[in-house]
């Protein structure tokens, strides 16, 4: 039992147990309100510790009870303190229909139920058994049901860093329940001195051999067959629903996935994408959380500001500006006048007598007086081109790339200044004609914004893909779809599309032998060569599922 109720002090809180149906016990921390209730309920199931509560991105539980809800925040099975082996998300959709059913029945429960959280705790809101309980409201964040792409992988290439970093945090959490402290401090150190991305899959050989993580960075990114993608009732998708993306947040296509998937099923979700990385969310979106919960659960509607308010259904952060705009709004504002700005798609060349790899590449609406060769990018393992920022990044975000644009096995294809505001808002896709020489070669692209003063290279996001095998060798099509974006670009700004044969460590080096990418380089990494064909190379803007569906 914790802490009573002190004058002026938070709210009280204890530790409840749940006998799950097989007999596991699952342990829950209950932060309750003043008096005697009955509330409604407020679930995060997480699988970091309990009294963690996700507070690096929401605020602590005491404050959603200060505003008269129950909150439980509950250890996933072999987490924290609660009882059983950590199975991953396959054993959420038991565990979760035993929780709903015991929180609607706790004391001063009023028996509704909301449920809130993001990673993995976005995804817990969604596994739940068909024929069980379902919560009243949901607001999953950075989050999606298919493993190998919203959780593993992107272009065919692992997310190498990330998934790594994931699966050590919970191995060492797997070191601290067997008591293993030698193991977790080995763990903390490599995660500290990053020699992580040279021996972390030997560590997680060790420490986690059955982790998901190891799992899906030993398997082919490429092949859908081995890899699962999650079910949710049907039911689900039509209970009030608010979806939460970043722009720089490996989960958004995840996101957009739901949003899509809610749509098709009758459901009308809610849906926020802020500036935000998978961690810093700008100071958080707690009064949004507390608006959407307030309206579902107290039947209560005091939102202020567009972001907050429940009745905007699809609010969207600018990139850059921090601006929140409802879907739709600032695209009709600049449609109103002339664009200075071709409109997608944007193809690619070279200035008469100049060479793409010494950022004189031009994208434009016309190929007129351009150069159209073949482009070749050299990837030399031995001091691959780094990935930074975006959202694959262990610094992700924004970022300036004006030093890697200036390497000669980086290719840039910049635009014409503009002459006044454009908003770039969509998912990039970028489709060309491509041939190595190896058979296996990675080609990865970044969109950014070139300053006024041509010094500054503000990437904007970024796209990989990973080819393997023989059909390598010769010349193929190819589309790389980069991270979506919505971001307001200003007069005398140039887009600009750079591709390098690297982004470590964001993802593993590709060997060149066709085979899979052990992560860093080793001596049998070889020297590819990727040939790329200008003449059918283009860059389109593909509209958001919202813009395609009448959904603004």
């Amino acid at each position: 039992m914790g802490p009573g109720p002190l004058p002026g002090g938070p709210p009280p809180h204890h530790d409840a147990w749940l006998t799950c149906r097989d007999g596991v016990r699952l342990v829950s921390r209950i932060w309750s309100p003043p008096g005697q209730g009955p509330w409604p309920v407020l679930l995060m199931r997480q699988p970091y510790g309990r009294a963690i509560a996700s507070t690096v991105t929401y605020a602590h539980p005491s404050w959603y009870a200060a505003h008269e809800f129950l909150v439980v925040m509950q250890d996933v099975r072999g987490r924290g303190d609660s009882e059983g082996e950590f199975g991953g998300f396959a054993q959420e959709a038991r565990d979760g229909t035993d929780t709903l059913q015991w929180v609607r029945t706790l004391p001063r429960s009023n028996g509704r139920v909301g449920c809130y959280g993001f990673s993995y705790q976005g995804l817990t809101q969604l596994l739940l058994e068909p024929d069980g309980p379902l919560p009243d409201c949901l607001a999953p964040a950075m989050a999606g049901l298919d493993e190998r792409l919203h959780w593993a992988s992107s272009g065919g290439a692992h997310w190498w860093a990330l998934g790594l970093a994931w699966g050590l945090q919970l191995a060492a959490e797997g070191c601290r329940r067997r008591g293993d402290a030698a193991g977790w401090s080995e763990i903390r150190r490599s995660l500290a001195s990053q020699s992580f991305l040279e021996n972390g899959m030997e560590l997680l050989g060790r420490f986690d051999a059955a982790g998901m993580a190891r799992a899906w960075l030993g398997r082919d990114a490429a092949d859908r067959a081995d890899w699962r993608r999650h079910p949710v009732p049907e039911a689900l998708w039509r209970r009030p629903m608010l979806l939460i993306g970043g722009w720089h947040d490996p989960h958004l296509e995840g996101v957009l996935d739901l949003w899509q998937r809610a749509r098709r099923h009758g459901g009308h979700p809610l849906l926020r994408i802020g500036a935000w990385s998978h961690l810093d969310w700008h100071g958080g979106i707690d009064t949004l959380l507390l608006a959407f919960f307030r309206r579902h659960l107290q039947g209560q509607g005091d939102a202020a500001g567009l972001r907050d308010d429940p009745a905007v259904a699809i609010a969207l952060q600018d990139g850059r500006s921090g601006a929140w705009r409802a879907a739709g709004e600032a695209a009709q504002a600049l449609a109103t006048s002339p664009r200075a700005a071709p409109e997608p798609p944007w193809r690619l060349g070279v200035s008469p007598g100049g060479c793409a790899t010494s950022c004189g590449g031009r994208l434009a609406a016309s190929v007129e007086g351009m150069a159209q060769p073949w482009v070749a990018l050299v990837h030399d393992p031995w001091r691959p081109v780094p990935g930074r920022g975006g959202h694959l990044g262990l610094d992700a975000g924004l970022c300036d790339r004006a030093d890697l644009d200036q390497r000669r096995d980086v290719a840039c294809f910049t635009a014409e200044p503009l002459q006044q505001a454009c908003l770039v808002e969509g998912r990039p896709r970028l489709d060309l004609v491509l041939r190595a020489d190896q058979p296996g070669f990675d080609l990865c692209v970044a969109l950014s914004a070139v300053a006024a003063n041509g010094t500054e290279v503000r990437q904007l996001c970024t796209g990989v893909l990973r080819c393997r095998g023989e059909r390598c060798l010769e010349p193929a099509e190819h589309r790389i779809r980069l991270q979506p974006l919505s971001v307001r670009l200003e007069p005398g700004e140039r887009l600009r599309l750079s591709l390098a044969g690297a982004a470590w460590p964001q993802v593993a080096v590709n060997p060149g032998n066709g085979e899979l990418p052990p992560g860093p380089v080793t001596a049998g990494h070889r020297i590819i060569t990727v040939w790329m064909s200008t003449a059918s190379a283009q860059l389109h803007l593909e509209p958001f599922p919202w813009v395609e569906a009448g959904a603004n």
